[in-house]
């Protein structure tokens, strides 16, 4: 009898843990019923008891024991458990599913469980495929696998009305729903209201916990930061009520987002800190060393912001695991790098970030948005100096955000633009002054503090030198070296380039007078910077001759040669300025045109010097180059 009162025990046990999880949702309450179940069959020898409060112990999620001893022995159980089955067995079948689902989590890839839901359809066990399919979602959660997830989520559905669980409805419909957002689809919303109806109706912790976190995110696209605030705090609490191990990461996650957009992210770095090696966190989480990093940046704490960036960085940024929290990850890091002037770091998470560039950014399942990828695409491309790239992104990511109705992120991504806007075309230019102008209107409604323009670092100490090489031009700035072909913008260019500091009048550069007619077409300001440059030249030709530099010595007269028929073209008989009769304005837009385009092909070989001289050369009725 007594042996009897056990068997009825175990069976209790497991029929209230199976209840909790595929009926309820409450793991912390499925955990505790398995666990004794597991407890009682594994005293009693009962294969079966085993195999079922093995997997019950699993959870609905995958990684749900994060501890390194308590996911060791929840995987050695399961091993236990699947070696005393018969292979063909469907309790067989759904550990090997297990066993392949949480493999390929940590190792960041999928095969093994995509062939597991091959090998479920082909048995036709509908429990078996429905927690092949969940599992699935979890190791495909990079923004690739978007439309796969979906079509996934839709067999779910179909296959959960097979199974007799209730909870199997909830979940596919949990997944479909996160699915929608995570593609960015219009509809997403109507896939939320089902899913709230349904956890309404039957209570399930679980999904209740994934609903109440994507109204979070909503609240904050919608800028309403106290109000998101304060349901991040209400969700916490039902997720931790669930037993579900992501509750106070997802928070802090909230919370961070609704930092970063109000400008007061460094207020979190402590808490970002001690949450980055929390053994609670996902095994493939990097989104708090992002989170970190880029806390670290605003706040000024360059060193610490350094490191982890090389920490998430690794060997190779692209070895970073395409986990759920991918995008929201390299968001951070693209923001970090910007602030820390990293043009390498930025070029890597770029070509990273390209083929997603119409993807949300959006961590986990719903947890948060922080807008349109096009954003840190235009971020990274800023850094790099590639301003009419920055410019595009940033126009794509105000109408994506627009889209998704998220205001802080539409802000945030029309002052970028306004920024990037000034610095192609001039502080008053007058669409930078309207995006501008919007975006510190809107954020001051939203309660938003933007972020100070970060002036992007100078290449060098030294200012630029152009040489002429034959039909060439050397230029070197900061260590950067490119040979660029003659043309009249770039003999423009080495003049400016040759004074630094010196304002010279287009008029002059372009051979045409800004005075009435027979006025000189080099002024005496002008022309003595031309002299000044012949004698620079001779004497540091006469130095490379002395230190028996034939090639350098080659290559300075060549330039010397160079300027000095210019000024004799500029100039008569016995050294006398030419008079010619011309339009001033002509010269300017003529000058300008010419120097912008030599602009435009340095750029192509170099993005840096490109734009570093974009920045400190100015054309107009007067132009000059000023170093910085």
């Amino acid at each position: 009898m007594a042996h009897e009162g056990d068997r009825q025990g175990r069976g209790t046990a497991l029929a209230a843990g199976e209840d909790a999880l595929h009926v309820g949702g409450d793991l912390r309450a499925a955990r505790e019923w398995f666990e004794l179940a597991w407890r009682q069959a594994e005293h009693d020898g009962d294969r079966d008891g085993m195999s079922r409060s093995a997997l019950g112990l699993s959870g609905i999620w995958v990684h749900e024991h994060r501890t390194g001893e308590g996911e060791a022995t929840i995987r050695a159980r399961q091993r236990a458990a699947l070696d005393a089955e018969d292979p063909g067995s469907g309790l067989a079948r759904r550990l090997r599913i297990r066993l392949a689902g949480e493999e390929d989590y940590r190792c960041g890839t999928h095969e093994a469980i995509l062939r597991e839901v091959a090998e479920a359809r082909l048995a036709g066990d509908p429990v078996a495929l429905v927690e092949a399919l969940s599992l699935a979602h979890h190791c495909l959660l990079g923004p690739e696998h978007a439309s796969l997830r979906l079509t996934l989520a839709q067999e779910m559905i179909g296959q959960a009305a097979r199974t007799g669980r209730p909870g199997d409805v909830v979940m596919g419909v949990m997944w479909r729903a996160v699915d929608l957002f995570l593609l960015g689809d219009p509809h997403a919303d109507r896939g939320l209201r089902e899913l709230v109806a349904l956890v309404e109706r039957g209570p399930h912790l679980a999904a209740g916990f994934i609903a109440g976190t994507i109204q979070v995110m909503l609240a904050i696209r919608q800028g309403r930061f106290g109000h998101a605030e304060n349901l991040a705090a209400a969700s916490a609490e039902r997720g931790a009520a669930a037993g579900d191990r992501d509750a106070a990461g997802w928070y802090g996650g909230q919370l961070g987002s609704i930092r970063w957009f109000q400008g007061r992210i460094a207020e979190l770095l402590d808490v970002f800190h001690e949450q980055a090696d929390n053994p609670v966190l996902s095994a493939i989480d990097n989104s708090y060393l992002s989170a970190v990093a880029l806390a670290a940046a605003t706040a000024g704490e360059n060193r610490l912001a350094t490191g982890m960036l090389a920490r998430i960085r690794g060997r190779d940024l692209a070895a970073l695991p395409r986990s759920s929290t991918w995008l929201f990850t390299l968001y951070g890091v693209t923001e970090t790098a910007h602030l820390l002037g990293d043009e390498a770091i930025s070029a890597e998470v770029y070509d990273l970030l390209l083929p997603h560039e119409s993807a949300p950014v959006i961590a986990s399942l719903g947890v948060t948005c922080l807008g349109s990828a096009h954003h840190p695409l235009g971020v990274a491309s800023l850094t790099m100096g590639q301003l009419d790239r920055a410019i595009g992104h940033f126009q794509a990511a105000v109408r994506d955000n627009l889209a998704l109705g998220h205001w802080p992120a539409t802000v945030l991504s029309r002052w970028r633009l306004g920024h990037a806007l000034a610095a192609r075309h001039g502080a008053r230019d007058e669409l930078a002054l309207r995006e501008l102008e919007i975006a510190t209107k809107e954020a001051a409604e939203l309660g938003m503090e933007l972020p100070a323009p970060v002036s992007r670092r100078a290449l060098g100490p030294s200012p630029a030198t152009a040489r002429r090489h034959g039909r060439h031009w050397r230029i070197d700035l900061g260590g950067r070296s490119v040979l660029v072909e003659h043309s009249v913008g770039m003999g423009h260019l080495a003049m400016l380039i040759a004074n630094p500091g010196r304002e010279i009048p287009a008029a002059d550069l372009a051979g045409v007078p800004d005075q009435p007619p027979d006025q000189p077409v080099i002024d005496a300001t002008a022309r003595r910077a031309y002299e000044d440059q012949l004698v620079r030249l001779q004497e540091a030709i006469e130095e490379r001759e002395a230190l028996t530099d034939a090639d350098g010595a080659a290559a300075l007269r060549a330039e010397h040669t160079w300027l000095a028929s210019e000024l004799a073209a500029a100039t008569g008989l016995g050294g006398r300025s030419r008079a010619f009769t011309g339009d001033g304005e002509r010269a300017r837009v003529a000058v300008g045109k010419a120097i912008r385009r030599a602009l435009g092909r340095i750029e192509e070989l170099d993005a840096a010097m490109g734009a570093e001289l974009r920045a400190t050369v100015r054309t107009g009725a007067r132009c000059g180059y000023q170093p910085r």
